[in-house]
């Protein structure tokens, strides 16, 4: 009964959720390396990269302010909510894929020669598909509805990854026709949130321009933050598919140790979804004691998580990245070790970002992240352009990092009292009553 109870717990359907999406997430990553040349490669990885960065803008000014206020919100409130969301989501999603359009057409021969032009081909059109399944993920996270975002996700990642492998084996399209199914896929995805009601179109007749402008005035800082922690990830393959001397293939083999950290944002997506809510209603009810409990036990138990894995990752480097890319992406090694010691600095920087959030203080998280977005793209900038090397951008990494986390420790230290050395004795405390209690 008590496994059943764990099995069924917001934290493990959480963790399921983002971890069957990084699995399919990884699968997706192994086959297109073996399907594609690393030229080839490098274009699909600007494309996705490019793709996830203005879904970022079209989610990111609504969805943490839509959580926010949803949590708790009566029925009535409720809708205007949801309605008022559909509604700017509508109006961006119109603007963005017109403006792409609008700069093909005018820079049409740099763009089909440059390694962005599956982006500038594509994304209009995979802007309007996959709106009402990103709106409806939206909605069951401020619900809580985990096992319905775990399905979502199987269906969008999983179904991807069957054709691939079936390309592989089989059919051997080329990267056209590939693009062309994930689209499908999208659709597919889409469609099937709109027919179970997930997506709650229908509410979008209702909607205030009032709460359309609370939404705003909250997402606008939290859009920063979001922008700005994807620039920090996304900022190092832009740069690099700008230089003429290092290009699409230098994106590619940079994609392989960028991988590997993928697999950190798992716990930490998974423990964020739980934890930001609880943290916004300790602070509703001004619960300082419960907010500082929660800062130490959810960045304490993921920082001690992650040490075992990353030494597994230093010491095995050959081998994750033989199995992720082939032997192709060999000469990304000592990237790859790099980003081994970029994780250990991952939970704290992450936690102190959201715990911000969660204090009505998204404006001290946005300069928080802006600091680390400058710190990378200028040191990005150094790294390739005077440089050309891709190791540099990766040490960039750990130092926009450290600045993120003194940063963030500094500003959250405003809002309530707390020791450092005292995350790391929590996280074990934790950690040890767990095993007891297992045990």
């Amino acid at each position: 009964m008590e496994v059943k109870k764990v099995l069924k717990s917001n934290n493990i359907l959480s963790l399921a959720g983002n971890f069957s999406a990084a699995i399919f997430g990884f699968l997706s990553f192994m086959l297109l390396t073996r399907i594609t040349t690393t030229d080839t490669f490098g274009k699909w990885v600007l494309f996705i990269t490019s793709s996830t960065f203005v879904e970022m803008f079209r989610f990111g000014i609504t969805r943490v302010a839509l959580i926010k206020y949803l949590s708790g919100a009566p029925e009535e409130e409720r809708i205007i909510l949801i309605g008022s969301n559909w509604t700017i989501g509508i109006f961006l999603t119109i603007t963005i894929s017109l403006l792409l359009v609008i700069i093909r057409f005018l820079f049409k021969s740099s763009i089909d020669q440059s390694g962005f032009v599956y982006f500038f081909q594509w994304y209009p059109l995979l802007a309007f598909i996959n709106l009402p399944f990103n709106n409806a993920l939206s909605v069951l996270q401020a619900d809580m509805k985990f096992f319905k975002i775990l399905l979502i996700r199987l269906v969008n990642t999983g179904v991807f990854v069957i054709f691939l492998f079936f390309d592989l084996l089989y059919f051997k399209w080329g990267v056209e026709k590939i693009v062309t199914v994930y689209l499908l896929v999208n659709l597919f995805t889409s469609l099937m949130t709109i027919f179970l009601g997930w997506d709650n179109i229908k509410l979008a007749k209702y909607y205030d321009i009032n709460v359309i402008k609370k939404i705003l005035h909250y997402g606008k800082f939290s859009l920063g933050t979001l922008i700005g922690t994807n620039l920090l990830k996304s900022a190092d393959t832009f740069i690099i598919g700008m230089s003429p001397v290092l290009g699409t293939t230098a994106v590619a083999l940079f994609s392989v140790p960028i991988k590997m950290t993928e697999i950190l944002e798992v716990p930490l997506r998974s423990f964020v979804a739980t934890y930001f809510p609880r943290m916004s209603k300790a602070h509703r009810n001004g619960n300082t004691n419960e907010l500082r409990r929660l800062f130490y036990s959810y960045s304490g138990v993921t920082s001690l998580l992650f040490i075992p894995f990353l030494l597994v990752c230093f010491f095995m480097a050959n081998q994750v990245i033989l199995v992720l890319g082939g032997k192709e992406y060999l000469s990304s090694l000592p990237v790859f070790y790099v980003f081994c010691i970029y994780g250990l600095f991952l939970p704290i920087d992450r936690f102190t970002g959201v715990a911000l959030d969660s204090v009505n203080k998204p404006d001290r998280n946005f300069y928080k992240v802006l600091a680390m977005a400058l710190v990378n793209i200028i040191g990005d900038a150094i790294a390739v352009f005077y440089f050309n090397s891709i190791l540099g951008v990766a040490i960039v990494t750990i130092v926009m990092t450290i600045v993120g986390v003194f940063v963030g420790l500094y500003q959250l230290k405003k809002e309530f009292p707390f020791k450092i050395r005292m995350v790391f004795i929590s996280g074990f405390q934790t950690i040890l009553s767990r095993i007891k209690k297992a045990i």
